[in-house]
């Protein structure tokens, strides 16, 4: 299993060693096609390479082990089921408006960091304030799953 690991640590590695390298090299040392960008086609290369490794040689180890382990089934009646709904609902609601107020808080931001770069603080601050929306309706949800 620690090869596994190590052939995913090797793929991650090489792909910002190699991104590393295709950014600071001369511009001159390395021809590919126009058309692919050097940094990308070589860095998706390496990672796509190691990805297949991992498929290949460590299939069997990803795959579970069935267990023969008995689980009680309880049946769950309808009001628990209608109080899991309800305990999702603040997480839907409130994704759904943190979507709603990040849409046009970004391209705010991106209009108002083309005119003056150094209010790129400020307005990742109101992008992560319209963001909290959706972590604040998750709590919620967590705390009424509690008290199921």
């Amino acid at each position: 299993m620690y090869w596994l690991v190590a052939l995913m640590s090797f793929a991650i590695v090489g792909l910002i060693a190699t991104g590393l390298y295709l950014e600071l090299r001369p511009a001159a040392t390395l021809r590919l096609p126009r058309w692919s960008a050097p940094a990308m086609g070589t860095q998706l290369l390496v990672f796509v390479g190691a990805q297949l490794g991992l498929l290949m040689l460590g299939i069997n180890e990803a795959f579970a082990e069935e267990t023969m382990e008995i689980v009680e089934v309880t049946e769950i009646t309808t009001g628990m089921g209608l109080a899991i709904l309800g305990a999702g609902i603040p997480t839907a609601l409130s994704t759904i408006g943190a979507g709603i107020a990040v849409g046009p808080i970004g391209a705010a931001s991106l209009a108002a960091i083309t005119e003056k770069p150094e209010t790129l603080g400020r307005t990742l601050i109101y992008l992560g304030l319209a963001e909290g929306i959706a972590i604040y309706g998750l709590v919620v949800s967590i705390l009424l799953l509690n008290r199921i």
